[in-house]
């Protein structure tokens, strides 16, 4: 028997139980996982409020955790028992789920540790790396020089963004609510902080590219903030949304949009994770930077696993800069 995380109703974190339950034999395809650590999403809070559609209960949570192979299941090839991974969000929650000490998940979805990443940091790279590096890199092609504004920057995934954008030599211009992550966010290796409350946005960019504007913005945010990012992005700029933290309509002043001639994207990472190309090109950027210490995950707060609902309460405050992560009771 181990351990499994599962909610019977949607709603706030108290609703979240740890049950006993005997994970059956990887099926064909699929890779068991004694986890050791796992890391915590913005989709997890969704999908527990109810937002994105639970449809049976008991459900589960869970895209990202890290382990060690414990049984592979048939016709599975590049695992064995004994290799340490991590897990990819390339599964729908009503297949598979990570929050459990033991289970299966599919074989598509895992990669292989670099050496010395640590189960804690290998259980909070692949959902913020691959969220940014698919934006950026695989549809916006940012390139050394480019300038890029990042909202929302304390988060794990616009910690991921800044970092990918130093990786390729562009300039990353972080955005914050608070001007009390600005030296947290210096730190992680953004170039220019701009706290949206008090200054503006659009004067505070072009003053810092020389009045040229930005070449890409990486916004998960929308809303009415979003016409600031807007009229701050160069000739031929390219906005990326992708999330919608605002909950309002995103709002586009049409002459910027025609004058600049500029290009607005809705995005999700799943973009990248279901298309077997990109999958492949992220996790070899991916593992590259992680291997040569360009791309580090910042953690918050770890958290013992059976403290699940204090740390999805922590996530979301949305006070912290970086990855929220749950440490099992398996660690060797």
């Amino acid at each position: 028997m181990s351990k499994r995380i599962v909610f019977n109703q949607t709603g706030d974190a108290d609703v979240l139980e740890i049950i006993e339950h005997t994970e059956p034999a990887p099926a064909a395809g699929e890779v068991q996982i004694k986890v050791h650590a796992i890391g915590l999403n913005r989709a997890d809070i969704m999908y527990r409020n109810g937002e994105t559609g639970v449809k049976d209960f008991p459900a589960r949570l869970g895209y990202e955790a890290s382990g060690e192979v414990v049984a592979v299941g048939g016709g599975v090839a590049g695992f064995a028992v004994g290799d340490r991974v991590a897990s990819i969000p390339a599964f729908s929650f009503a297949d598979y789920a990570a929050y459990g000490e033991i289970v299966n998940l599919p074989a598509r979805a895992l990669v292989k540790m670099p050496a010395g990443q640590s189960w804690v940091e290998a259980a909070a790279s692949w959902m913020q790396y691959i969220t940014a590096f698919g934006a950026l890199v695989a549809y916006a092609r940012l390139q050394a020089g480019d300038f890029v504004i990042i909202n929302a920057a304390s988060s794990s995934v616009g910690v991921a963004a800044i970092q990918i954008a130093n990786m390729v030599g562009a300039v990353p211009i972080a955005v914050s609510r608070s001007a009390a992550k600005t030296q947290e966010l210096l730190d992680a290796g953004a170039k220019q902080v701009i706290v949206a409350a008090e200054e503006n946005l659009s004067e505070r960019v072009l003053a810092i590219t020389g009045g040229k504007g930005a070449r890409v913005a990486f916004d998960p945010v929308g809303g009415k903030g979003a016409t600031e990012i807007l009229n701050a992005l160069s000739d031929e700029g390219q906005y990326y949304q992708y999330g919608t933290l605002s909950g309002e309509p995103l709002t586009v002043p049409a002459w910027t949009l025609i004058g600049k001639r500029l290009t607005l994207r809705g995005y999700v990472l799943f973009d990248i994770t279901q298309n077997a190309q990109k999958l492949a090109q992220a996790k070899a950027f991916i593992t590259q930077g992680l291997s040569d210490g360009r791309l580090k995950p910042l953690i918050a707060k770890v958290f013992d696993f059976d403290d699940v609902r204090q740390a999805h309460r922590l996530m979301e405050q949305g006070s912290q800069v970086g990855k929220i992560v749950l440490q099992t009771h398996l660690q060797q």
